[in-house]
């Protein structure tokens, strides 16, 4: 990583005094800024993905940073998974570099559903591992002709005595090609539509799975198009009952779209940060760029834009850890905001730094790129407005 293109400083903290947070939180805030600034993270090397998030898994294992991921029975941080601190830990690393967020990130999602649903012996074999950092994660449940629209889910898992027998393949799955183990959601025929699916885990090494094609993107990061023909794995893999597997697949995706949020909050937040610095010292028109009026107006909308999602984040986990509530209302709200709040920061931000920012290189054109994929994975912010609106509906009934 370019020297120019870490952080010099941490970002604010001052959404900690708010009243969501315990002190658990602020020490953890604490000792997590402590580990970003003494160089913890150690040189990421973002022209070799692959190379970077495996060493990045370990390195956060290694930190103990990974076991907020899982609850303690299986060597993680605390009683349950707690959704603020997964919030703190991702707008942290995202505000350090994007590769090391997805690298906590998937860390989580990926055997979340495991995490809720699996059996004792499958939690006992694979989360101490993934919290230590020496099992890598993926959650595959996007398809080809199934990305929002889950029900439209063609692959398909099969009971045959003892085992069950997949087919199909799986497409924009994070960590595919470098994962050991996969949360894979499968058609099983029960019912038509999404009460049709189950959850299975599904090991790297298994035959009849395959790496079908590796996927480049705007932000590079471990990605592939993942393929299972005839792939025989026991029944005792199945998490939960056979047609729950929608179900897993929400619940888990609401204990971890408020860290979406987050971690574009972390985005936001460096471009701010930046571009705050750059305008002090731009020299424009007899002046700093940072004396305009017309600047001072953008750097505070983008402030506000910040602290509105943020509060909207907070709350949303808030809500889960503390008071025991659904969160599906307010994780859509939060996904939404934040994520096309800190687009449009960032935006703002490499407007500022006019043709400086839009060079390969700089911090400006690296968050444009990163903040790109969270509009869209977790749920389109268009699917987002859907979840909010038929929430409301339900309510009012």
């Amino acid at each position: 990583m370019a020297a120019h293109l870490k952080p010099t400083g941490q970002p604010a903290r001052d959404h900690l005094e708010w009243p969501f947070f315990d002190e658990s939180h602020r020490t953890l805030a604490t000792e997590l800024d402590r580990f970003v600034l003494d160089g913890g993270l150690g040189e990421i090397d973002h022209k070799d993905a692959d190379a970077a998030c495996k060493k990045l898994v370990r390195t956060l294992g290694e930190a103990g940073i990974l076991r907020h991921c899982v609850s303690n029975a299986y060597g993680g941080a605390g009683d349950e998974i707690d959704s603020r601190s997964l919030c703190l830990i991702r707008e942290t690393l995202a505000y350090a570099d994007g590769l090391a967020d997805f690298a906590f990130a998937m860390q989580g999602l990926g055997t979340g559903a495991i995490s809720l649903s699996g059996s004792e012996s499958l939690k006992q074999a694979i989360l101490p591992k993934i919290a230590r950092g020496e099992l890598i994660s993926a959650f595959a449940l996007t398809e080809p002709e199934a990305g929002s629209d889950v029900a439209a889910m063609s692959t398909s898992a099969r009971r045959d005595g003892d085992d069950f027998v997949l087919d199909g393949e799986k497409i924009f799955i994070s960590n595919g090609g470098i994962a050991d183990v996969y949360t894979v959601f499968a058609r099983t025929g029960e019912a038509p539509g999404t009460r049709g699916i189950s959850a299975f885990v599904v090991f790297a090494d298994t035959p009849g799975f395959s790496i079908a094609e590796r996927i480049e993107t705007i932000a590079p990061h471990p990605l592939a198009r993942i393929r299972f023909d005839n792939c025989r794995i026991p029944a005792v893999q199945l998490m939960g009952s056979p047609g729950e597997g929608f179900k897993i697949a929400m619940r888990t995706l609401d204990i971890f779209r408020p860290s979406v949020a987050a971690a574009a909050l972390g985005f936001a937040r460096r471009a701010l940060d930046e571009v705050v610095v750059h305008a002090k010292s731009r020299k424009m028109f007899g002046a700093t760029l940072a004396d305009l009026p017309t600047a001072q107006s953008t750097l505070g909308e983008m402030a506000t834009a910040i602290d509105a999602a943020s509060l909207l984040t907070i709350r949303t986990a808030w809500r889960r850890d503390v008071q025991k509530l659904p969160i599906t209302r307010e994780a859509a709200m939060a996904k939404m905001t934040a994520t096309e709040n800190a687009q449009w920061v960032i935006d703002q931000a490499l407007q500022m730094f006019g043709g400086r920012g839009v060079r390969v290189g700089e911090i400006t054109e690296r968050l444009y790129r990163e903040i790109r994929a969270l509009r869209i994975y977790e749920g389109a912010t268009e699917v987002q407005k859907l979840i909010i609106g038929r929430e409301l509906m339900k309510a009012a009934k």
